[in-house]
């Protein structure tokens, strides 16, 4: 049987595992047919657990689809073979001996009564998983590593060529641009400058996905997947960049009126006006339904009162999506909107000269270029007629519809940033010399390298996998968060063990790996902390399983 082939038996095996799995969490927390929300808080570990179990599920699935395309073209090399050889076989192991949600926390079958199931698995995938542990296979996968200096793991993605001439013409500019400089910026806690940004919006990097009627490139997601993964591998500061941009013109495009859209869109596809997301409060977090900041309407203005944490960019933003309670008699989902609220630009000077605001800089260790804020608004005025969709009540219907493509690009940009992990550990392991040979001479160096390789791989794929659903128009916020949730652990363990590479140089601020490392640690928070967004995942999967 081919390798292949023999991946896609195995994938089949862990989605019998997987349906195991959901039906022994159902057995817990489903109640007179539905999932109980008393009982997945109570067993939080174990839904948690089988969110993973999931997740793994869906990536090997489609690392075996990968593999399965370049074989069918030709194109499936021996760094190829290796790489898919050695997720599958860490991965399965994984979920027969014990999963790591996080280093603390495992899940193991024994938790949902799964022992006789994983016992099945195992022995359905016990030579696949002794073949891509065996010395032989490591050190094979090893040589090519050190012979192509790591670009095996961009060699072969599976897309096509024009997303594969994006990735070239972006990689030019990240090389070009900003990896020089990105270090010092970060050191300096300094703003992106401006001609970069001007750079991008030149490049199109703030209209990818807008429709060209507006004044964008009309492209999908996958497109933005290459661009944010290409400047986060860069700094994941100019990579998220964009983010608000895409927020904001996904907003508009689902919920604004025709002349917001014509207003609005273009302006934001040319970087003509930088937005900023303003959701998150104090004392809130991922609980958007306890948000307090009011906006009454007043004549032909709404005036804003509340205070905002966690702004990205807040400062030199000209516009912001900004999530208030406009039902002052609320207090769930129901009385929020969404405002497209104008100000005026600032700087570190004067950050927040419009009238209403004020505001100052939460200093961050990591995810610079843009700094983080604080607001607060009392008598803060937004026109009535920049109501998203003119319509009150409908904001976190209007947020919610943006989570997909929010979840995919944060993904892409975990990729990115392992990728740079990756780089910077394997040039590391290769220049450095201990004991009269390499670093990567040493095994366990060499098999951290391999490892980062294989994983990254495989979030990359769950990653386009999400991308290439939405972009087909079919729902995918299970895709979306699961690729999230994966993509955003593995950029974490590769910055770790890249900087564990390095040593103690490592832990110097003048090594690069010290600001992937800081850079790579929100990457479980944002867009849905990771519990949040193993809780997402499996209720969906639960009341899926349900109906």
């Amino acid at each position: 049987m081919s390798l292949v082939s023999r991946l896609e038996s195995a994938s089949l095996a862990v989605e019998t595992y997987v349906a195991a799995a959901r039906a022994a969490v159902a057995g817990k927390v489903v109640k007179a047919g539905k999932v109980d929300r008393r009982a997945i808080e109570a067993e939080q570990h174990i839904v948690h657990g089988f969110a993973w179990i999931a997740t793994y599920g869906e990536a090997l699935r489609e690392v075996a689809a990968w593999a399965r395309t370049l074989d069918e073209k030709g194109a499936l090399g021996e760094t190829e073979r290796l790489l898919a050889l050695t997720v599958f076989s860490e991965y399965c192991a994984q979920l027969v001996g014990g999963l790591p949600m996080t280093q603390l926390e495992m899940i193991r079958p024994g938790e949902l009564d799964l022992d006789a199931e994983a016992a099945t698995l195992a022995a359905a995938t016990r030579d696949l998983v002794r073949e891509g542990a065996a010395r032989e296979t490591r050190e094979a996968l090893a040589r090519l590593v050190r012979a192509g200096k790591g670009k095996a793991t961009l060699e072969q993605t599976g897309l096509e060529e024009e997303f594969e001439l994006i990735r070239d013409q972006f990689r030019r500019f990240a090389d070009d641009r900003i990896m020089p400089h990105a270090h010092g910026w970060h050191l300096r806690d300094e703003f992106i400058p401006m001609e970069i940004v001007e750079e991008m919006g030149a490049l199109g990097v703030f209209g990818l996905t807008i429709p060209e009627d507006f004044g964008g490139s009309g492209m999908g997601k996958t497109a933005m997947c290459v661009v944010s993964e290409e400047l986060s591998r860069a700094w994941i500061g100019v990579g998220s960049l964009a983010t608000r941009s895409e927020i904001a013109a996904e907003l508009i495009l689902i919920g604004g009126t025709d002349a917001q859209k014509h207003h609005w869109l273009p302006k934001i596809a040319t970087a003509e006006i930088l937005p900023t997301a303003v959701f998150t409060e104090p004392n809130t977090g991922s609980d958007l339904g306890s948000l307090r900041t009011r906006a009454a309407l007043n004549g032909d203005h709404y005036v804003v009162t509340g205070n905002k944490t966690w702004i990205t960019h807040a400062a030199r933003a000209d516009v912001m999506t900004l999530l208030v309670r406009t039902k002052a008699d609320t207090t769930g989902f129901d009385g929020l909107s969404m405002l497209l609220a104008p100000k005026q630009r600032g700087d570190d000077a004067n950050p927040f000269p419009t009238p209403g605001m004020t505001g100052g800089e939460i200093e961050v260790i990591g995810y610079r270029g843009m700094k983080e804020y604080e607001i607060g608004f009392d008598g803060f005025q937004v026109p009535a007629e920049n109501l998203l969709g003119g319509v009150e009540g409908q904001g976190f219907k209007q947020l919610m519809a943006t989570f997909e493509s929010a979840r995919i690009q944060t993904a892409a940009r975990a990729v990115g940033v392992a990728q740079s992990a990756f780089d910077l550990g394997l040039s590391y392991a290769l220049d450095r010399k201990q004991f009269g040979q390499e670093l990567f001479a040493f095994p366990r160096v060499a098999d951290k390298l391999c490892m980062m390789a294989a994983e990254l791989m495989a979030s990359r794929q769950i990653t386009y996998f999400a991308a290439r659903r939405k972009d087909s128009g079919k729902r995918c916020d299970l895709e979306a968060g699961m690729a999230k949730l994966l993509a955003a652990r593995v950029a974490w363990a590769s910055a770790d063990n890249a900087l564990q590479i390095h040593g103690g140089n490592g832990f110097a601020m003048e090594y690069a790996i010290s600001r992937v490392l800081a850079d790579a640690r929100i990457l479980n928070i944002f867009e849905g902390a990771g519990e949040i967004q193993a809780m997402v995942i499996a209720r969906r999967l639960l009341e899926e399983g349900v109906n």
